[in-house]
């Protein structure tokens, strides 16, 4: 189907410990179309990891097939490998993997650069236009120490989506930031989603899945629980609803001095 951006068929990836072989993925069948925001969940080794490095062309599966936005990646060359790993996929990680002496705009036209399809003209431009979709105009020409946690990590969304990716992976995007800031990153997914971008992201906090639209659980490298959200969070509410306790907590401060 056209709007299938992931479709995995029989996909398998067994690692080797001296002579002993580890299953890590168990022929495991997903299709994750255009629009949607899934979120992968389980216990350690459960092989949520393994699934999401296969999915983003970090690793090569075992055996079974990966189709990424129509493409069949079995038996792509390492070049071709990165090469559709840059055109068709964002990265968002827990540690925001930004380059500490580089400003917040040249790390996010990193990707364009590195964009050996095709000469991009004007990347500085198209960098600038995603740091204003993430809220950071004015904070282009700061360095990662110059900005907060949640600010590196908008950064990082803001470099994921300069080459119009067909899917954007989020690995525990939220894992290093506290509650408020969490949501607020959130809030960006959800606006993001809303404009047709498909999200994956792991994530271990159920509060934080509900964000999402689809949860799918893994266990022993396969996929045990596959469900829709019947009562979704609305980032932008709950974001709302904790500014208002927080105004509510000092006032009580206040009142007690």
């Amino acid at each position: 189907m056209e709007n299938e951006v992931i479709k995995t068929v029989n996909l398998t990836k067994t690692y080797k410990v001296g002579e002993i072989e580890v299953p890590a993925l168990k022929a495991l069948n997903l299709t994750i179309t255009k629009g949607e925001f899934v979120a992968i969940m389980g216990a350690s080794g459960s092989g949520k990891s393994t699934l999401m490095n296969l999915l983003g062309c970090l690793d090569v599966p075992s055996g079974g097939d990966y189709l990424l936005d129509g493409i069949n990646t079995s038996g792509l060359t390492k070049n071709e490998y990165a090469d559709i790993r840059n055109r068709k996929i964002g990265f968002v990680f827990q540690g925001f993997n930004l380059l500490p002496r580089t400003t917040a705009l040249e790390n996010v036209e990193l990707p364009l650069l590195y964009n050996r399809t095709e000469k991009i003209k004007n990347p500085q431009e198209i960098a600038l236009k995603a740091l204003e979709r993430v809220g950071l105009a004015d904070r282009v020409y700061h360095i990662p120490n110059q900005l907060s946690g949640g600010q590196q990590q908008r950064v990082a969304l803001a470099r994921s989506l300069v080459n119009k990716p067909a899917l954007i992976l989020a690995d525990e995007p939220t894992g290093n930031l506290d509650s408020k800031t969490s949501i607020e990153v959130f809030r960006l997914f959800q606006e993001l989603n809303k404009e047709g971008i498909t999200i994956v992201m792991v994530t271990h906090e159920r509060d934080f899945a509900a964000f999402a639209k689809r949860i799918v659980e893994m266990k022993d490298g396969k996929r045990v629980k596959d469900f829709l959200i019947k009562e979704r969070l609305d980032a932008r509410e709950e974001l709302e609803r904790v500014n208002s306790e927080i105004t509510v907590d000092e006032i009580i401060d206040d009142n007690e001095l």
